[in-house]
């Protein structure tokens, strides 16, 4: 298949989440959607079933959400339930709600009201002290009553075995997307940034042995290309989410590529495998959290030597990106509380940077556009 006949694959599937969601269902799967984010959908695959991802939507209005939601909760969240009260995804046979933020903690209790006994509600606590034994047992344990609800809704066991099979599954996705984010990078004149987003979003709707057959495929196609001679600039991203095409076509038009990114919906969600040494399967998982850093939402005991900041700016530099570009989400605290700390660490390496407020209920982009464009012309007399 050709390069572009791959993209145009992936960027269906990215675009078409309720589509796939009826079709796995016509042929008798069992579908469970993972919100945002740090959930083991490797007990949902362990289980037979297909994980799908929910991370709100560019094409929704939020309406019903209204009933159940504050007014400052994030639109990711709002949208997620939204989908699932208007029809959208109303078709799943459970939800699991991770809750390792302040919105999506009553977030969960709004899931589980709203949905009533139509899907299973999977409420999920992670441990913020997740390095010490007694957080990587709290993990375990709470690992261990998804897998125990996931069963309900499957109707059989969730085999040691069968878990184990899946992180080799997962970890060799993982592999495929972080070799996809390098190869991209060495070949944005290809990969623009509506098509990387593409790639990256339709693993959270597709299977995923025949996402990862398709990526290493692209990922074949991409290695034999030249390395490009790329006359733009590169940025990195960072962000929870960084998915809207007409955002990202500013970044086209003004001839900016993304050379990397820090975004919780792409790569902080494959830069950590699950350990395959362990023979504990639900071990294993736990482990995974408890190795996973420079996040926003992730406790770190060394918070005040600024090493997110720092990592991020190493990020830019390493990645031959010449700026950051910021997608703050709305009423996100913790975002928003960060921003201080990793704009020291930008500035003090050197690293110019912008910050765009944005939501998934954007329908004016003629800001975005015009801080974009100034910021392309900033970045172009640094090359």
């Amino acid at each position: 298949m050709s390069i572009n006949a791959l993209f145009d694959e992936f960027k269906v599937k990215a675009a078409t989440p309720k589509q796939q969601l009826a079709e796995y269902k016509a042929q008798g799967k069992k579908v469970i959607g993972v919100l945002p984010y740090y959930a083991p959908e490797e007990l949902v695959y362990a289980a037979g079933m297909v994980p799908m991802g929910i991370w709100g939507s560019n094409n929704k209005t939020i309406s019903r959400a209204k009933e159940y939601c504050a007014t400052f909760y994030c639109t990711i969240a709002q949208l997620a339930l939204e989908m699932l009260l208007d029809g959208t995804m109303d078709q799943l046979d459970g939800i699991i709600t991770p809750t390792i933020c302040d919105t999506l903690r009553p977030m969960s209790q709004n899931f589980r009201v709203a949905m009533g006994d139509k899907m299973k509600v999977i409420f999920l606590a992670h441990p913020q002290n997740r390095f010490e034994e007694f957080g990587l047992k709290f993990c375990e344990e709470e690992y261990a009553n998804v897998k125990a609800d996931l069963e309900e809704v499957c109707g059989h066991e969730i085999t040691n075995d069968a878990i184990l099979d899946a992180i080799k599954v997962y970890n060799k996705s993982r592999a495929a997307r972080r070799e996809f984010v390098k190869l991209a990078n060495e070949h944005c004149d290809v990969v623009t940034p509506t098509k990387r987003s593409a790639v990256l979003k339709a693993f959270f709707f597709m299977e995923k042995p025949e996402y990862t057959a398709k990526l290493e495929e692209l990922n074949k196609e991409l290695a034999a290309l030249p390395v490009c001679d790329w006359k733009g600039t590169k940025v990195v991203t960072s962000g929870i989410i960084v998915d809207n095409p007409k955002l990202l076509e500013i970044f086209e038009n003004n001839n900016i590529a993304i050379a990397a990114d820090d975004v919780a919906h792409e790569s902080r969600s494959f830069r950590t495998d699950v350990p395959e040494d362990e023979q504990d399967a639900l071990r294993a998982l736990a482990k995974q959290f408890a190795n996973m850093d420079y996040d926003i939402l992730l406790y770190d005991p060394q918070s005040s030597k600024n090493r997110r900041g720092e990592f991020v700016a190493d990020m830019v530099k390493k990645s031959g990106a010449q700026g950051l570009v910021l997608f703050m989400q709305q009423f996100c605290d913790p975002e928003e509380m960060e921003y201080p700390y990793l704009k020291k660490a930008l500035d003090n390496a050197g690293i110019p940077h912008i910050k765009l407020g944005v939501d998934q209920q954007m329908r004016d982009f003629g800001q975005a556009a015009t801080a974009i464009e100034a910021f392309a012309d900033v970045l172009e007399m640094r090359k």
